[in-house]
């Protein structure tokens, strides 16, 4: 086993260990703290960081289940804040592990995070959980990175391409709570439907065509989806609400009732069908 001394606090850290200390994250220098980083670059590094500090702490295997899980959200939150506030210090900030600052809503430029998305998924070792890292302007996501550690990659909204081809046949769902519309939807498109995690790894999985469509209802707020929108639209996939009205970020109210990210040749069917079992069953 290898390790290293934490050259602040004389600490010896073994193996991935490491990566649970702050001081040795800063040791790194991964980021140029003296650099300017313009946003995409700085979107890109912060989700890439914070998946390496999450699988980090993971591995060391210390924690598990609930305080694994705890001790993940904590950290990531504090990493990205401790960066944004560094590089981007006039900029406002919306974040589901901190207290929101009304200040936000008088700012043009808001950064939408979410350090962990699928903190269970995480916590219990699975695969789906996802880093959402979105910069918001004027209500919209310009630059946004969704990064999937334990699939070694990290979607950008600068480089971002939606697969084509033949369809899958499958629509992604919550695994907690699938909305019933999306049972309808598949039944007449003759397709099925899949359960997954967090949010940003469904919306990656519709992007690289594992699924043709991901279907929500039952509410979900702007950290859920800033990024996975940012990095789908950006790759020409379909996203809106349910009822086909745009998706506008950095509200008072965060929350999001529905949420439809699909192939845009399935969009309009798709928004039909919803539409139509709504004025059916009076919800989605």
């Amino acid at each position: 086993m290898w390790g290293r001394i934490c050259l602040e606090c004389d600490l010896l850290v073994l193996g991935w260990g490491w990566w649970a200390c702050f001081h040795s994250i800063k040791q790194l220098n991964f980021i140029s703290m003296t650099a300017h980083l313009d946003d995409a670059t700085l979107t890109h590094h912060l989700a890439q960081s914070t998946a390496d500090l999450l699988k980090g702490i993971r591995n060391v295997g210390a924690l598990r289940d609930r305080a694994l899980g705890e001790a993940g959200d904590d950290l990531a939150q504090n990493w990205i804040a401790r960066v944004l506030e560094q590089h981007r210090p006039d900029d406002g900030f919306l974040s589901e592990e901190a207290a929101d600052n009304p200040e936000r809503l008088g700012k043009d430029r808001v950064w939408i995070i979410d350090p962990l998305d699928g903190t269970r998924e995480y916590a219990t070792g699975r695969q789906d959980w996802a880093i959402h890292i979105a910069l918001v302007e004027n209500g919209v996501p310009t630059h946004a990175a969704v990064g999937l550690p334990d699939l070694g990659v990290v979607f950008l909204s600068s480089d971002a391409r939606a697969v084509s081809g033949p369809y899958a046949k499958r629509i992604v769902v919550s695994h907690n709570r699938a909305p019933a519309v999306s049972h309808h939807v598949a039944e007449k498109l003759g397709f099925v439907t899949s359960p997954l995690g967090s949010a940003g790894a469904k919306a990656m999985h519709v992007l690289i065509g594992d699924y043709d469509a991901y279907i929500h209802a039952g509410g979900q707020y702007e950290w859920d989806s800033a990024a996975p929108v940012g990095v789908c639209k950006a790759a020409g996939l379909h996203c809106s609400r349910l009822d086909g009205s745009e998706l506008v970020y950095n509200n008072k109210d965060t929350y999001m009732p529905d949420i439809l990210i699909c192939r845009p040749e399935l969009a309009d069917d798709i928004l039909e069908m919803a539409a139509t079992f709504r004025q059916e069953n009076g919800a989605y």
